[in-house]
Parts: structure tokens; sequence; C-alpha cells
């Protein structure tokens, strides 16, 4: 046998495996703009502050594809930020019983917290930490992007990490694996498909911000950032239809663009992280991340990074933190009181201070019958963000289930989907102006519509998710017993996606609150149309300054929402938990 010619042949085929194909060729020039435009981008953040002024913005067409540019970093930016914030966040909240009683009431402020009501205190903060520079009013426009995306995708993290079937729970512990390997190899897998598709809705609802956080006012001030938000707002305020025209052309292209660069690829991938024993009908595609795995060379040098990856993932590390709660002996559970009555202790004390606080503070300009007016006009809010979730969720509940349940058709509806969730309502401001004025309506109640407007997409996206991961062969069961019609939605369907529905609810009802800012108060050049609500007083006393007032809305929005949240959504929770798990 000739070993000289096999070993010069295995030498050739281990060449060639090196060497680029026609796919490398195609995959090369998108990775090559991908890290030109973040270059660019990094680039015009380090100029100084004295360009913004100089670089007006223009309504001319063809600035919107550097505006969509620099617009799309800042969402990528705040993206990578939130789902640091929601691995770290959600995993504390969801394994450390005390750090839970604390970080999920103040998730839920953090939610509600209007970004309106604290952009011009942050904004504040990152000007002072890059004096003169473009940067700080960067990270301010990020960070008021992240406030718009972390809080969803944190709570969906925080649901499935408490809804983790219990028997792979125990399989995991019976393989000996530690904390540090069972959050890797289970948790955050298991996540995946709620995760993702929260992914995209917080890229999709972080669009309803960008003119906040684009547009920034600074006491007399105003900071714009060249962006589409910020020509966006520029079209409003001249009135100027055919810019606004303009503007959905490119929210389009963009949309298009990072569902089929980003999001398409990632619900492909994550599909092999679903919990079934049977095979799917349809899995989803992604072109793009079929072309990466057809490359040879950008394939050979991906190996390494996931090499690493799944090596950092086994390594055995035991950390507190991602323990989560075990049984307990009868001397530790005693500790374990002294423990809580201490930490409960602390965290009524730093409470009372604060609260203590912000009532000298409010007191100043403030009076107690302004306090009483405001808590009526919070309770305005409050019923329609009730009716309107409760209209969205009979909608959107029996659609997300349709379309989770065919992955074929939800391949094709998630870029719509990603564009009506990414609609701002600032858009429609014409056309509920115009039409209130014109036909002098009430508008306690056409303003309504747009409070729900961008917040109804958090109860479809969740239970797409819910119905996309719901195991295929529990629906293989429900045909072989024959459970069809409403059989089948209350003792299959409702409990599988429960869970994820009330994920989407509370992270709507929230986002709601917030909306109300935005709806409750439009505007339309020099027409100004207010309905009755917490959410038009607040956005008035920001346009006032006057900010005794506004912390008095923020506080009282704060308060709604936490005790909404505690006295309807916690308690859903905590059934899903119990009743409702896939074990």
């Amino acid at each position: 046998m000739d070993f000289s010619f096999d070993l010069k042949r295995t030498a050739n085929a281990s060449a060639w495996r090196v060497l680029p194909n026609r796919w490398d060729f195609v995959a090369f020039p998108l990775i090559i703009c991908v890290i030109a435009m973040a270059a660019i981008g990094f680039h015009e953040t380090l100029a100084p502050m004295s360009t913004l002024k100089t670089q007006a913005i223009s309504l001319d067409p063809s600035n919107l594809p550097e505006y969509a540019m620099r617009t799309t970093l800042r969402m990528l930016a705040a993206m990578v930020a939130s789902l640091t914030f929601t691995l770290v966040y959600g995993t504390l909240a969801a394994k450390s019983r005390r750090a839970g009683l604390v970080l999920v009431p103040i998730l839920d402020i953090l939610q509600s917290v209007p970004v309106l009501g604290y952009i011009s205190f942050t904004v504040t903060f990152f000007l002072a930490l890059f004096p003169g520079r473009v940067l700080g009013a960067e990270l301010a426009a990020i960070f008021a992007i992240f406030t718009s995306q972390a809080w969803n995708m944190t709570f969906s993290f925080y649901q499935s990490l408490r809804t983790v079937p219990r028997d792979l729970d125990e399989v995991s512990r019976g393989f000996h694996l530690t904390s540090w390997q069972r959050f890797w190899k289970l948790e955050v897998p298991f996540s995946m498909p709620g995760l993702i598709w929260n992914m995209m809705m917080s890229m999709s609802g972080g669009w309803f911000f960008v003119v906040a956080s684009e547009a920034i006012t600074v006491g007399n001030n105003t900071i714009t950032l060249p962006g589409i938000g910020a020509f966006l707002a520029q079209a409003i305020s001249d009135k100027n239809l055919h810019a606004i025209g303009w503007v959905i052309l490119a929210m389009t292209v963009v949309i298009l663009a990072y569902d089929q660069f980003l999001f398409r690829p990632l619900v492909a991938w994550a599909d092999k992280f679903r919990m079934e024993n049977t095979s799917s009908g349809d899995a989803p595609e992604s072109w793009l991340l079929d072309l990466i795995r057809r490359t040879r060379l950008i394939h050979r040098l991906l190996v390494p990074a996931g090499w690493m990856l799944a090596k950092a993932a086994r390594v055995p590390l035991r950390l507190p933190a991602f323990q989560g709660p075990r049984f307990q002996i009868p001397q530790m559970q005693k500790s374990s009181r002294v423990g809580d009555f201490i930490w409960a202790t602390l965290v009524l004390i730093s409470t009372v201070y604060v609260v203590y606080r912000v009532v000298i503070y409010v007191r100043t300009g403030v009076t107690l019958d302004e306090v009483g007016h405001v808590f009526v006009l919070g309770l305005i809010t409050l019923l329609r963000v009730v009716l309107l979730i409760a209209i969205a969720s009979v909608i959107w509940v029996p659609l997300g289930v349709l379309i989770g349940l065919r992955p074929a058709l939800a391949e094709k509806i998630q870029p719509l989907a990603q564009f009506l969730a990414a609609f701002p309502a600032n858009l429609l401001f014409p056309v509920f102006v115009i039409v209130i004025v014109r036909f002098h309506l009430n508008p306690d109640i056409w303003l309504s519509p747009l409070i729900v407007l961008g917040t109804q997409w958090y109860i479809l996206f969740n239970v797409i998710a819910g119905a996309t991961s719901y195991p295929n062969d529990y629906r293989e069961a429900s045909k072989n017993f024959h459970i069809k019609g409403w059989q089948w939605w209350r003792q299959a369907m409702l409990p599988g996606i429960f869970p994820y529905y009330v994920t989407g609810a509370i992270t709507a009802s929230g986002g709601a609150w917030n909306a109300s800012i935005v709806a409750e108060f439009v505007q339309w050049g020099d027409t100004k149309v207010a309905a009755h609500g917490l959410g038009a007083y607040i956005a008035q006393t920001t346009a006032a300054g006057d900010y005794p007032k506004i912390i008095l809305g923020i506080a009282v929005m704060s308060l709604f929402v936490t005790l909404f949240n505690r006295l309807l959504w916690r308690p859903m929770y905590a059934y899903a938990e119990s009743k409702l798990r896939l074990d």
C-alpha cells in the first residue's frame, strides 16, 4: 500500500477544507460591511459636541441611509446591554429568594417609570462623564433605548428560569452538574425561544422611544443626534407629510434588514432548544444561517470561538447566585428566617428613607389637593390600560397560537409583526389630531388606541414564543386522545402558553402605562390634543419643567403599576409556576 500517497491526499484534503469556497466570497462582503458600519459609527461618537450644532437635521431623503445606520447602531448597542442585564438581573431575581423580594418589585417599577420622566437626569450624568464629546449624548440615547428594551427580556428570562421542568432539573442534578454548568446547559437553552422572541419585541419596541432618545432637551438646550428619530421629530414639527412617508420607508427597510440578518438566523438556530421527544413538522429556516454553515473558511474561523464557549460552559464553578432554592434542614431554615428578618428590615428602612426624601422634595411644589387630583388621573389611566389589555388579549392569544404552531406561517408573519410592533405612535399623530379636531371627537376615547398600539405586540410575541416552544409530543398526545375544540384550549394549549402570556401581559401593561405619556398628549405642529389621564399630566409637567410635579406623577404611576402587578399578575405567575409547568 502506498502510504505516501494517502498522506499526500489527506494533507491536500485538509488544506482544501481551509481554502475559501464560493459561499465564503458571498459571506465575506456582508461581514466586512458590518465591521465597517460599526467602525464608522464608533468614530463619529468621538467627535466634539460642537459638530452636532453645525449638523442640523435635514429632511432631505438622501440623508436617511446615514441616519438609519446611526439609529440601528444605537439600537444594537442597547440590545447588547439589555441582554447582559437580562442574564445577570434575571438570574439573581430567580435564583436568590432574598434578592428576588427586592429585584422583582424594582423591575415592576423600572418598567413603569417613564423614559421622558428621567431622561433629562441621565443626559446630565452621561454628558458629565464625557464633557465636550458626542459620546456622552450617544450613551444617553442608548440608555434611553435600553430602558425600553430590557424589562420584557428580563421578565421572559425570569419566567423561564422559574418554570424549568422539574424532571430536567433533577436529571441535571443527577449528572452532578454544578450551578454554572446547569445554567448554561439547561436553563439558558430552555429560555432561548421565549428570549429571542422578546428580543424581537424589544428591538421593535425601541422605535417607540427613538424620537425621545435622539432629540434630548437639557434645560434650555436641545441636543439632536442624527438618526431616524430626530428626522421624524423634525418632520412632525414642520408638518411635513412627505418626510413622514420617507421615514416609514426607511423603517421598513431597516426592519427587514435586521429580520433577515439577525432575528431569522437566531430563530432558526434556537429551534434546536425546543423541549420535545418527537421532531417538529416544519423547522424554521434562515438563508443567512445556511450560508454561514456552507462556508468553509468562515466556518473554520468560528470553530475556535465555539470551542472556547463550550469549554467555558463546562467549567465546574459553584456560584451561590446560580444555585437556586434547595431543601434545607431545620437549623438552616431557622438561620434563614433570621437572615430574612434582617434583610427585610434593611430593605424597609431604605425604602422609608427614600420615600421620606421624595416627599420632602415634592412638598416644595405640590399641595394635597394636587396629590388627590393626580391619583384620580391615575385611576382614569388604569381603566384605559385594563380595558385595552383585555381587548388585546382576546384578539392576539388565539392568533398567536395559530402562528406559533405553524413555523412556516410564523416565518412569513415575523417581518410583518416586527414592522407593526416597531411602528411608532408618533406617525399616527397627524391622523388622530386632524380627525379629533375636525369632527369634535372626545380625546378621552379616541386617543386611547394609541396607548396599546405599540404594547399589544408584547402579548402576541410571547404567545407565539409559548406556542413555538410547546412540545410536539404533547401535540401528538392530544391528537391521539382526540382532544379538540374548547377542551383542547382549556386542557392543553392555554396551560402550555400561560406562563408566556403572563410575561407578555405584564410587559404590555407596563409598556401601556409608559406609552400613555405619548398617547394622552399628542401634538401636530402647533395643534395639541390632550386626554384626561396620568400620562398627559406627566407629559405636560415635563414640557413645563415642573420637577416636583414630574416626580409626583412618576411616583403615582410606579405605585399603580406595582400594586396592579402584585394584586393580579404576580398571583398568576405563582399559579403558572406551581400548577402549569411542563413536567
